[in-house]
Parts: structure tokens; C-alpha cells; sequence
């Protein structure tokens, strides 16, 4: 009996629940995460391909997908994060920041301050730098930490933004007449469960920040597309490479606004008038992780001078796609590329990092980067080679499976659309009448 489309796709979900669930009870990078991750990561993969296939999915199956998609997301909740992972150092700034210290200055190995450690936040990563994270992002924690000091309830607020970016997206693909099972394209990304729900990361926030930015211009709410940009930079600073998109979609006044809010978001943290940006110069300078455009280089420039490469090749990708119209490059291609091809330059692209590309994926010029999404998981492990007491430096082999399997991708698709133009060119010719 041929199975429904419907039925193919509750069987992958049942598969990612399954998978995810043996993930959340594994330590990150074993040899059970590994093999549990890349099932459903493969699972993922194939209900997109349903999705490009089927026009529109009944709403109770969308309904019943989100609920899967919720119920994996619990173990992970659950589970205490990792001794040195990130939102131990969100802990410990927003704690600092509550008690009158800048968490720009101060070290967290710094014996002097050993009295403010908790539990929670000992062991935290890095600990003899200071806080790498811009003003929107610490402000964030502060807020946290002032509600309840603690991991878990990071994790709910991180949750929080995963559920509210699921209702925007849902909003938007009604709105735009897209099926709105293109939303499990985000919801069911098995990065969500371990890095949001699980291991925690404030990329999500900034992602959540970006969506309601995109979503208002498209709306034309043009003064909060741009006090909401804003803030998604003072999260992170990837999205600053999309400012080409709002280009004459914004008034002169709107784009000043959002700048004097970014401006503002760092007073709180200023010291006799000196911007802060903490570890930020040492971040560019010596942190390095799958970073193989990067790593080639810098062996002939400076690492400042490649990560403003980095922002360079985002800027103009996306003033390049700004000048495309929506017939031949649809709007959520425009939002995902110009990070994507930034990203690609970066000293570091963990894989939390592509959070930010995962609501902009749903059109098939965008498949090599749903790909990457997926390739980019097998860099866990790093986590466990280091346990066993290697550097923290990924296999050659790790590399060339995660962009290898994009590069083909993308020129599987370059034939195709080849060969379809091929096809299509006859049809082009003048007419000429025989005689």
C-alpha cells in the first residue's frame, strides 16, 4: 500500500523523535549523539523533499507535526548543559551586571571575584576573558537573571523565542500564501533541539529579533523593521551584513533611530567614554573553528583583515540580491544568503551559528543551505575527541564531508537548471517563417 504524503511525513517525524530523544540522554559528541544526530538530521532532510512535493499539508497534520516537534524539544529541556558551554558565561554576566560590575572588565578567573561564582557559572568557558557578548545580548541577561538566577531558566527563555518565532512564521507563510507546513522546515531542525532547548545559545534571541524586523518591513512598519534591527545586531553582529536589504525601504529618520537605539544599548556599559567590546579583538585574533576559508586567507592578510572580508562578502551579496526582483529571487533567499556567505569567511562557525539562516529556508535556490544545516553536524566531534585528550581542531575528513556535501549540492542544481534552459531554449528562438 503507497504510503500518503502525509503519512510519509508523520513516519519521518516519529524518526526524529526517536532520535533526538537517544541524543538528549548522550553526551554531546559520543558515539550515540553522533549516530542519533546524523539520523535526524537525514530524517530532516527527507521531509523537506516532501515538503517541495506537496503543495499544502492539512492543517491538523501541521498541528501534529508542531506537537512532535515540541515533544523532542522536552528531554533536551531537561538536561543539564555541558560543564564549559556558553550559558554558563550568560549566567555569570547577567549575575555580574546585577551586582554593579561590567561584564566587559571584568575576568571570571579572577581570584579576587571567586566570592560571585555559583555553582552554576564555575567552570564556565574561556574564563580568563571578558565577556565577548554585545550590549543587546547582555542586557538580555541581566533580564534573565533578575527573574531567576539560573540555566534552566535561561533555557525557558531561549524556548520562549523558538515558540514565538514558530508563530511569526506561521503568520507569514498565511499571509504570503505559502503552505504554512513550511514552518516545520524551522520547527523540525534537530539544531533547535540540541542548541536552544539543549546546550542554550542566545543566537536565538537575535534570530527572533531578525524575523520581527523582516516581518514588519514586509508589512511596511518601517520605523520598528528598523528599531527592531537594531536590536538583532546588539544581539550578535552577523545580521549587520542584511543593512543593503532595507535600502530605500526605510526613511533617513527610521535608520538613524535604529542606530541611536544601538548606541544606546551600550551607555549601561560604558567606561570613561570608551566603547566596550570586551574579548571581541581576541576573539578574531585567536579563536578558530571550521573555519577552512578563513584559515587559507590568513595565511596572507591579517585576521582583522579577513574577518572584514567576512563583512564585506556579506554586504555585498546582499546589496547584490537587494537589486534582484522577487520573480527571480524570492525575499527569504535575500534574508539567508548574504549570512550564509559571511559566515563561510568566519574564524569560527560553530553550528549554532546557522540558527540564523533556518527561518529564511524554504525555496529550492536555498537547498544548499539546508544542506549545510545538516552537514555542519558531524563537527560535534570535536567535543568528543577533546575528551579523549586531542586538540580542539576538526578532522580533515569533517571539512570535506560538511562543505563538500554543499558543493555538490549546489552543482547538482547548477546542471539541472542548465539543462532545463537547454530544453527551454528552442522555445526562445525567433520565429522564422519557411518558406
Amino acid at each position: 500500500m503507497r504510503l500518503t504524503p502525509s503519512r510519509r511525513l508523520y513516519g519521518l517525524g516519529a524518526i526524529i523523535l526517536v532520535a533526538l530523544v537517544t541524543c538528549s540522554r548522550s553526551g554531546v559528541g559520543t558515539q550515540s549523539f553522533l549516530v542519533g544526530l546524523a539520523i535526524a538530521g537525514i530524517a530532516y532532510l527527507l521531509a523537506v523533499r516532501e515538503f517541495f512535493r506537496t503543495r499544502r499539508f492539512p492543517r491538523q497534520v501541521v498541528f501534529t507535526c508542531l506537537a512532535l516537534a515540541a515533544l523532542w524539544r522536552i528531554p533536551f529541556l531537561m538536561v543539564q548543559p555541558g560543564s564549559d558551554d556558553d550559558i554558563r558565561r550568560y549566567l555569570w554576566d547577567g549575575r555580574v551586571q546585577r551586582l554593579g560590575y561590567n561584564p566587559y572588565s571584568v575576568i571570571p578567573a579572577d581570584p579576587a571575584l571567586a566570592r560571585l561564582h555559583t555553582p552554576e557559572t564555575r567552570g564556565l568557558n574561556h574564563p580568563e576573558v571578558p565577556s565577548p557578548y554585545p550590549a543587546g545580548a547582555q542586557l538580555f541577561f541581566r533580564a534573565v537573571t533578575a527573574i531567576h538566577e539560573s540555566i534552566f531558566a535561561f533555557k525557558i527563555a531561549f524556548v520562549v523565542c523558538d515558540f514565538a518565532i514558530v508563530l511569526l512564521l506561521v503568520d507569514m507563510l498565511r499571509r504570503s500564501g505559502q503552505g504554512e507546513h513550511w514552518v516545520l522546515a524551522y520547527a523540525w531542525h534537530p539544531l533547535l533541539a540540541t542548541n536552544v532547548a539543549g546546550s542554550g545559545h542566545v543566537d536565538i534571541l537575535g534570530v527572533l529579533l531578525l524575523l520581527v524586523s523582516a516581518a514588519a518591513l514586509g508589512r511596511r512598519w518601517r520605523m520598528i523593521a528598523a528599531i527592531v534591527f537594531g536590536m538583532a545586531v546588539a544581539v550578535k553582529f552577523l545580521p549587520i551584513v542584511l543593512t543593503p536589504l532595507y535600502w530605500r525601504r526605510l526613511r533617513v529618520r527610521d535608520g538613524w533611530l535604529a542606530a541611536l537605539i544601538f548606541a544606546a544599548l551600550y551607555v549601561p556599559f560604558l567606561e570613561y567614554g570608551r566603547i566596550p567590546i570586551g574579548s571581541l579583538s581576541t576573539y578574531v585574533q585567536s579563536f578558530r573553528f571550521n573555519d577552512p576559508v578563513f584559515a587559507t586567507l590568513e595565511r596572507v592578510a591579517s585576521p582583522q583583515m579577513v574577518a572584514g572580508l567576512a563583512v564585506l562578502v556579506g554586504l555585498v551579496t546582499a546589496g547584490w540580491l537587494r537589486s534582484k526582483p522577487p520573480a527571480c529571487c524570492p525575499d527569504n533567499d535575500k534574508w539567508a544568503w548574504p549570512m550564509a556567505a559571511s559566515l563561510a569567511f568566519a574564524p569560527v562557525v560553530y553550528p549554532w551559528y546557522l540558527l540564523w539562516l533556518l527561518p529564511f529556508l524554504r525555496s529550492t535556490s536555498t537547498l544548499p543551505l539546508m544542506v549545510w544545516t545538516v552537514s555542519i553536524l558531524p563537527t560535534y566531534i570535536v567535543w568528543h575527541l577533546r575528551s579523549l585528550g586531542h586538540t580542539w581542531q576538526l578532522p580533515g575528513w569533517v571539512l570535506l564531508l560538511e562543505y563538500g556535501s554543499v558543493a555538490i549540492t549546489a552543482a547538482i542544481m547548477s546542471l539541472r537548471r542548465m539543462a532545463h534552459a537547454g530544453v527551454q531554449a528552442p522555445d526562445d528562438e525567433p520565429f522564422v517563417r519557411r518558406h
